[in-house]
């Protein structure tokens, strides 16, 4: 994948995704690897495609905000981009019916909301709503591979939550917008972080309490202090680097609710993963 690709599909940013799908399939109470590692494929096929999709649909919109994107910049052609997200989609609902049926309808329901977020809804008021119905979803497709999906569903509501406050302050990275963004943001962010880890201290083995701890405090420490930041200055280079925190914290909340449900051997590996993706971020927007 050359540099303009990967700028278009968020090469870093997909690093997020296979969190979900540990943090849903932990919540159904585990899964045989094979099907964890199918979902997890499906996913960041889906996230490649609704990245490829968005900046085709806001070709026009970023040759003024963000000429150097690969569209505007004609790095990527536009039917390239949009072949490439058809392309992709289609990739994530194949991998996903090798699944199983509930995985594709879960996949499904992934791809239609993203499409329906970039085509339309992005830039209304639903727009972080339906981002957060499309990260929620996400977390249901990783409990598809767990015994009881069920039990998925309040992990799936803590991520979607995160993504739609970290989608509601993307909307003023471009140029910049009031304190009260990023501080709402900061709030959103310590209530998930309480919410998380209060039950985790009241039951469970210790390496359960641990782990959830410790992925509840990776969370705060990554999308905090930038959102302070952006508090302090709400320009938009700053509120960007807040939105950037906030993709990131993705990982160690996931590796919290992965650690709450029982599973605190997955907190190292995301955690690493967390890692990966600041180095690459580095090299690569994730926005």
């Amino acid at each position: 994948m050359n540099r303009a690709w990967a700028e278009l599909v968020r090469g870093p940013a997909a690093l997020t995704v296979p969190g979900d799908i540990v943090a849903g399939a932990a919540a159904a109470g585990g899964a045989p690897a094979r099907r964890v590692a199918l979902a997890a494929a499906s996913s960041v096929c889906l996230y490649w495609s609704g990245m490829a999709l968005n900046d085709w649909a806001d070709r026009d919109i970023d040759a003024h905000e963000r000429p150097g994107r690969p569209i505007p910049s004609g790095r990527v052609r536009p039917a390239a981009a949009l072949g490439a997200a058809t392309g992709l989609t289609a990739a994530g609902l194949a991998l996903a019916a090798a699944h199983s049926r509930a995985a594709l309808a879960a996949a499904g329901a992934v791809a239609a909301t993203a499409w329906a977020y970039d085509l339309g809804a992005k830039h209304t008021k639903a727009g972080p709503a339906a981002m957060g119905a499309a990260r929620a979803l996400n977390v249901v497709l990783g409990a598809t591979s767990g015994a009881a999906p069920h039990r998925a569903l309040p992990a799936a509501a803590v991520v979607g939550a995160h993504t739609a406050a970290v989608t509601t302050l993307s909307r003023h990275e471009a140029h910049g917008g009031p304190r009260s963004a990023p501080l709402a943001a900061l709030a959103a962010a310590l209530g998930t972080a309480a919410a998380v880890a209060a039950p985790a201290r009241a039951a469970g083995p210790a390496p359960q309490r641990a782990g959830t701890a410790a992925g509840a405090a990776a969370y705060v420490l990554t999308t905090a202090p930038p959102l302070l930041r952006a508090a302090r200055e709400p320009s938009g280079p700053l509120v960007r680097q807040g939105v950037v925190a906030g993709l990131s914290a993705l990982v160690p909340l996931q590796a919290a609710l992965a650690a709450r449900a029982g599973r605190p051997g997955a907190v190292p590996a995301l955690l690493a993963t967390l890692a990966a993706a600041r180095r690459l971020s580095r090299k690569v927007t994730p926005t």
